[in-house]
């Protein structure tokens, strides 16, 4: 009897430590055993029946009977539909999973054995390797020969290595790797991990400013030679000729402004730049704009044979911007226009206000539109890059600086407003600026 009353004791104890909720390894056991309710009720009538016939009192049977139920109710089934035991949460084990620690890394992973093939991968390494496939061969989705090297070499040497490589489909681009291996067991290379990271941008940053070096160097080089040529020469065989030193004197007079510009115009770009991120919000009326501007161009236009027209399709056009800003943008488009379409006879400024293409609200835009020779294709999609000319010569011969639509490209930019280039050769060119409209 006392070996039954001590039977009792335990499974009392058992079932009243369900009730109050245990926690840690015992939850985890009850879990286990108590995934199926219908057993569990099962078990309790056996120790019920198991008691009263050892002839224990009867009501510890039943208390027995009512705790063991308490408890299956207490507990929360892990078993689903198909009676199948399904895992805990993450939350409920306190630590994250692998695949939560891999989600959560920026940049595109993928996991290797030590043949090379895909153990795992997060969600954006598709975007650098769209064909990637489990238990599949890395070389399969990605046909890299410096980079299947270097993970050799890491699987080898168990040393970490870090690789560029370059891909031209889908897209031009720059990749770098970087590989890290995992020792299993027996202490060799077990895993592989490639993290990439998309340096593209990177890339072409530092050859835009090698390429800006280069070509500042360039610019200024040449008018500071001749003016040194200039100069000799006034010292030396020209000293007492007075018509080759008017002359000479006009052609330094020439270089030097354009250095001025030059420098006027890098100085202005670094300006720009360095605002960039802060948008205007002064109101600024764009046919106030564009008026002012035909009034300075004016002269230029009828000195070259040009009719400037201004056509304002609306009342008034009103932007957030930087007025002195705005000036400098539709100076720079309407010169143009007069100086390198002035065989066409005309250049039409348009202002119009139209709806948003996506959202709410309109946009006011603004076309300058030439007549002359056009632009052939290929040029387009450069002509905003710092001292990109389609006829270096021809551009230096009217004063330009190469610098002028990359500067428009700059102001348009810190508006959040779109520049748009299109050019028909033989026919005329058209420039338009669109930037949302004050409501």
């Amino acid at each position: 009897m006392s070996m039954v009353m001590e039977r009792s004791r335990l499974l009392t104890k058992l079932a009243w430590s369900g009730v109050a909720g245990p926690v840690g390894s015992n939850r985890n056991i009850l879990n286990r055993i108590w995934g199926r309710r219908w057993l569990v009720l099962s078990i309790a009538f056996l120790l019920a029946a198991l008691v009263l016939w050892d002839g224990a009192n009867p009501w510890h049977g039943l208390l027995i009977f009512a705790m063991i139920v308490a408890a299956t109710g207490a507990i929360p089934s892990t078993g689903g539909h198909d009676g199948s035991i399904r895992p805990a949460p993450p939350e409920s084990s306190g630590k994250p999973s692998f695949d939560d620690l891999v989600m959560a890394i920026p940049d595109p992973v993928i996991v290797l054995d030590s043949e090379l093939a895909v153990r795992y991968f997060n969600r954006r390494a598709r975007d650098i390797v769209p064909n990637l496939r489990i238990s599949e061969a890395l070389t399969y989705a990605l046909r890299v020969p410096e980079l299947v090297d270097a993970i050799r070499s890491a699987l080898d040497t168990g040393a970490s290595r870090q690789i560029e490589y370059s891909e031209r489909v889908p897209i031009d681009r720059v990749v770098e790797a970087q590989i890290s291996t995992i020792a299993g067991e027996n202490g060799r290379t077990a895993f592989v991990v490639i993290v990439l990271r998309d340096v593209t941008q990177r890339h072409r940053v530092e050859q835009m400013r090698v390429d800006f070096v280069a070509n500042a160097s360039h610019e200024l080089r040449t008018p500071l030679a001749s003016l040194l040529g200039f100069v000799e020469t006034l010292q030396g065989p020209a000293r007492n000729d007075v018509a080759a030193r008017e002359k000479f004197l006009d052609i330094m007079r020439s270089q030097a402004n354009r250095m001025s510009r030059l420098i006027d115009d890098l100085l202005s770009l670094s300006r720009i730049e360095l605002n960039a991120h802060v948008q205007p919000d002064k109101p600024v009326e764009l046919g106030a704009v564009v008026g002012h501007v035909a009034d300075t161009l004016g002269p230029l236009a009828q000195d070259r044979g040009v009719a400037l027209s201004i056509d304002k399709r609306v009342p008034t056009l009103e932007v957030r911007g930087e007025r002195d800003e705005l000036i400098r943008v539709f100076e720079n488009l309407v010169e143009n226009a007069i100086k390198y379409g002035a065989s066409g006879g005309k250049v039409e400024v348009t202002l119009d206000s139209l709806p948003k293409p996506q959202g709410k609200g309109r946009e006011a835009v603004v076309t300058v539109r030439d007549y002359g020779p056009g632009i052939e294709a290929e040029h387009v999609p450069r002509l905003t890059e710092r001292f990109y000319r389609v006829d270096t010569a021809k551009s230096r011969e009217k004063g330009g600086t190469g610098l002028g639509l990359a500067i428009v490209k700059h102001i348009v930019a810190r508006h959040r407003g779109r520049l748009g280039i299109e050019s028909v050769p033989g026919e005329s060119t058209v420039f338009s600026v669109k930037i949302d409209q004050i409501d």
